[in-house]
């Protein structure tokens, strides 16, 4: 067996239902079957297509929700945001650019106050996304801790994504909170986002953790109403 990669029975799973994804076998914000269905499909146990659709989440193929809560849709795409915004819109097929407005290590003691978070100490990541050749659609201000590899964040530079950057730190975000609510942009970031000021936008808080309990992220967003939505979901979904 040497140098084989033995694939798990789970992951081959996701790597059949990837490459119908890929080839569009489902359509377009279709679901998946249900976890009954994929077990008797492929002879599994629920909790082996659980892991399987882990795995798709984790790539970024597919957003889980649980029968109740909410989530943001994007021109009616629903969006796993844990994955950040930039992997969540490019699942649903939607390119955007980012530009760095600030990265820097901060200290915001009034952020741990309000959270009950175990440090002070944050690197602020401030971007303005857009779209491809289009307009921007969102600024999103985020605190990460400034500790390990993260701490020289500022020095190195953000090249890729901050969830990538994330990860490498072995902060993986698995379950938190968000807040919504409609604002009036302010002039510096009216200009930003190229609107009038005091044009409504939807100003999101979240709070993330990992599954430890440790913090990973605390960002705040302002996104363009005309593109973004909140998506409510209540009682019990079937599997």
């Amino acid at each position: 067996m040497s140098g084989q990669v033995i694939r798990l029975k789970h992951q081959r799973i996701a790597d059949e239902l990837a490459e119908q994804i890929r080839a569009g076998q489902f359509a377009h914000g279709a679901r998946l079957p249900g976890e009954h269905a994929l077990a008797a499909r492929f002879a599994v146990s629920r909790t082996t297509v659980r892991q399987a659709l882990t795995e798709l989440g984790r790539r970024g193929l597919i957003s889980t929700h649980s029968g109740k809560g909410s989530f943001v849709t994007f021109d009616g795409r629903p969006l796993d945001d844990r994955l950040g915004w930039a992997r969540a819109l490019a699942a649903q097929g939607v390119p955007t650019t980012v530009r760095v407005l600030r990265l820097e290590r901060v200290h915001e003691p009034e952020l741990a106050e309000r959270f009950g978070l175990p440090t002070a100490e944050y690197v602020a990541v401030d971007r303005l996304r857009s779209l491809v050749d289009g307009p921007a659609i969102s600024i999103e201000r985020s605190r990460i801790p400034a500790t390990g590899r993260l701490r020289d964040l500022p020095d190195r530079g953000l090249t890729g994504s901050l969830y990538a950057e994330l990860h490498a730190a072995g902060l993986v975000p698995a379950y938190g909170e968000e807040w919504v609510e409609l604002t009036g942009v302010g002039e510096a970031d009216a200009e930003l986002l190229g609107c009038v000021p005091g044009k409504p936008y939807l100003h999101t808080r979240r709070l993330s953790h990992a599954p430890n309990g440790d913090f990973v992220e605390h960002v705040e967003s302002l996104l363009d109403p005309e593109r973004f939505r909140l998506r409510l979901r209540f009682g019990e979904w079937p599997a």
